[in-house]
């Protein structure tokens, strides 16, 4: 997966990486199923747990907002969300203390209204927005015109340096022209070209981890509207 080769990449720059904070911004006008749309309002204002300070902390989906500058984007909207990162990574980054994934829409009127929706799931009021999905998706698509084809991703690793010193790396990607969807779309490509030609060998249902690295895995965004921005890699 992209964000595991990201934090590969980086590692060396850490003699002990303490946290990770990332997100992604959805795009407005961008492709939108019913069953994401479904997966991800299932868990909008359900409790799930992230590690902070070191311990597994209870947390509420689209929770915590808070706001991301994006380069060329501006300031976007995040709220905590539920992926197996949150599961992977204290086990595969023992330094980790503190980890934090989210995800927003562009446009922030939108984010705050799922982000209320979220606040009457926790008060029981509404079950689940799982099952009003096909509804508020119909909603979102009359907001497209007041929205673009702009989407971002955002990593931020902070941890010590071997210097003993604080130490900070960031990474971006941005998407234009509705592009954002391809990006989670080149795992499954990279490896069904790599199956074709007998490359991999490994078999059976597993995490898509250490199967592509970054150098990869950015090649292949080669093309599309999609620009990288991320920090030195140094020791």
């Amino acid at each position: 997966m992209l964000t595991a080769a990201v934090i590969d990449r980086y590692l060396r720059c850490f003699a002990r990486l303490d946290a990770i904070d990332y997100g992604i911004s959805a795009a407005q006008q961008t492709n939108r199923g019913l069953a994401t749309t479904s997966a991800v309002l299932s868990y909008v204002g359900k409790p799930m747990t992230m590690v902070r300070n070191g311990h597994m902390k209870k947390v509420f989906g689209w929770g915590n907002t808070h706001a991301e500058h994006y380069p060329e984007l501006g300031w976007r909207l995040f709220g905590n969300c539920d992926i197996p990162d949150l599961t992977l990574f204290p086990a595969r980054y023992p330094t980790l203390r503190s980890m934090r994934f989210a995800a927003g829409h562009e446009l922030k009127l939108l984010h705050l209204a799922t982000w209320a929706l979220g606040g009457l799931v926790r008060l029981g009021i509404i079950q689940s927005l799982g099952r009003h999905a096909p509804f508020l998706l119909g909603l979102a698509f009359l907001l497209d015109r007041f929205g673009s084809g702009q989407s971002g991703l955002h990593m931020v690793l902070t941890g010590t340096g071997h210097d003993g010193r604080p130490k900070e790396r960031r990474f971006y990607l941005i998407a234009r022209s509705g592009h954002g969807p391809y990006i989670p779309c080149v795992p499954a490509i990279l490896l069904a070209r790599q199956l074709a030609k007998g490359l991999l060998k490994t078999r059976g249902a597993t995490p898509c981890l250490d199967l592509i690295d970054l150098d990869t895995y950015l090649g292949a965004l080669k093309g599309l509207d999609i620009d990288v921005i991320m920090d030195t890699v140094d020791a």
